[in-house]
């Protein structure tokens, strides 16, 4: 059970001044999102979250290396499911490490890390601002913000990325754009910015739904024209956008833009690679592969310590669900694209359970070649609420090993609530930033419950009996 201590303060009594004014989304669907309380660490914790996470950060990057440079179109497109339109700019090799947020899980297996949002990771703010905000509260010297580098580690990525693009003749104002009227994302995307300002480059926000496109020229906002754009949203969204009154296909337009060197797009758009779930069934394909590596490229791909971190920090990881049904496992299967625990199913291995679900991809060693599956939603008269659920449910799967999650009870306007805690870890750069704790179900979605990370540097017996126990 992870400790959690309650703050002597009410929900109102919090975010009704600073806090409120930096998460403005403190309450989200009707309901409390973040609480008065915070998730309690151990040093020896964060130490090894922070070692484990740059790890396979740097696996994660390897890996997209080696697909950009070595694997065909067909990979891509199939055991990846990345759409075709956005092959060749994910090809495109920008530099490493950008804003990143892995999930993980510590419980009895010790520390997994179960995926990684990197194309488009929020809970920024809450990390950034409002943690030390609420440790502060607390009053407590021995507490300390295992935060408290973001900001410094958001200015040095933007410093990269802009370096970059500065050599292949990018320059000049930095556009962020988010949905103008989602307060989240707008907020996200705000904090982002002044830290790209406080870096030293001129910073400019505009709504995304008023963006304009000149197929072949150039991305406008209000007649000026966007040489560099932050954008917040997901790369498997715009690709499919088209403009209702022209016709025109924004997302392909856009895309062709970057590949001409006109726009340069942060994260890059090589992290839509890594944003696929099949990234991490690929990983394992090729961990339980890695000797036969040098036949197919002329070099082994992992060495020793690396292996260290896949087979101590990833997990089982299958384009099919077979290696659990055969030994009768839990599993979980995710859909490729999946956001906020949707499209994820808990599975006890039982094969009668998956008959609702189509296994359209296949092991990395055959898949070379496949048909790809079609997604394509039927237009039937149903909910927005069914829409969504339906385009996740729909898309391919992967299967991935089920561990056990830790259990955590926190106070909420509510009453107590008995949740799971999923520790969200930020990697920005290549380096540790910052922690991300929810309390909610097995599935974490968008209902989940933020509970900010904190510290503790020093123990008595009793609490050091209370951690043990």
């Amino acid at each position: 059970m992870r400790q959690v201590y309650s703050l002597p303060f009410s929900h109102d009594e919090v975010f009704g001044g600073e806090a409120g004014q930096h998460i403005p989304y403190h309450r989200m669907y009707g309901k409390q999102y973040c609480v008065p309380a915070l998730t309690v660490y151990k040093p020896s914790e964060v130490e090894e979250l922070r070692s484990a996470a740059e790890a396979v950060d740097a696996i994660y990057c390897k890996v997209m290396r080696f697909i950009q440079r070595y694997m065909p179109d067909s990979f891509l497109e199939n055991p990846l499911g990345i759409h075709p339109g956005l092959i060749p700019a994910a090809r495109m090799e920008a530099v490493t490490g950008g804003i990143t947020r892995q999930d993980w899980i510590i419980g009895e297996a010790g520390l997994k890390c179960i995926e990684n949002n990197t194309d488009t990771p929020t809970g920024i703010p809450e990390a950034a601002s409002l943690e030390g905000i609420l440790i502060g509260l607390a009053e407590d010297a021995a507490w300390t913000s295992p935060s408290a580098e973001m900001a410094a580690r958001i200015r040095e990525c933007f410093q990269s990325w802009l370096s970059f693009y500065a050599e292949q003749g990018l320059q000049g104002l930095v556009t962020f754009t988010s949905y103008g009227d989602h307060v989240e994302d707008r907020t996200n995307t705000a904090y982002l910015m002044e830290r790209c300002r406080e870096a030293g480059y001129e910073t400019y926000y505009a709504p995304l739904e008023e963006l304009e496109i000149m197929p072949g020229e150039a991305l406008y906002h209000q007649g000026r024209e966007i040489h560099l754009l932050y954008r917040l949203y997901p790369l498997e969204y715009l690709i499919d956008d088209r403009d209702e009154r022209t016709g025109v296909e924004v997302g392909a337009a856009l895309l062709e833009l970057v590949r001409e060197g006109r726009l340069g797009l942060m994260n890059p758009v090589q992290h839509v690679l890594m944003q696929s779930k099949g990234f991490m069934a690929a990983i394992w394909s090729l961990y339980e592969r890695n000797e036969q590596t040098p036949e197919y490229c002329g070099f082994t791909l992992f060495n020793d310590a690396e292996m260290e971190v896949i087979s101590r920090y990833l997990l089982r990881t299958y384009f099919s669900a077979e290696p659990f049904e055969q030994s009768a496992l839990p599993y979980v299967a995710k859909s490729y694209w999946g956001r906020e625990g949707r499209g994820t199913l808990l599975l006890d291995g039982d094969t009668n359970q998956l008959s609702q679900l189509q296994d359209v991809l296949q092991p990395l060693d055959t898949v070379i070649g496949a048909d790809s599956g079609s997604n394509a939603i039927e237009e039937n008269e149903v909910s927005e609420e069914e829409e969504i659920a339906a385009y996740y449910d729909n898309q391919p799967k992967i299967y991935q090993q089920m561990v056990p999650m830790e259990q955590a009870v926190i106070q909420t306007e509510d009453g107590v609530y008995s949740g799971y805690l999923l520790t969200g870890v930020f990697v920005i750069g290549g380096r540790f930033a910052g922690m991300l704790p929810r309390v909610g179900e097995k599935v974490t979605g968008d209902m989940a419950y933020y509970c900010a990370a904190v510290v503790r540097e020093r123990m008595n017996d009793e609490e050091e009996k209370e951690w043990r126990t």
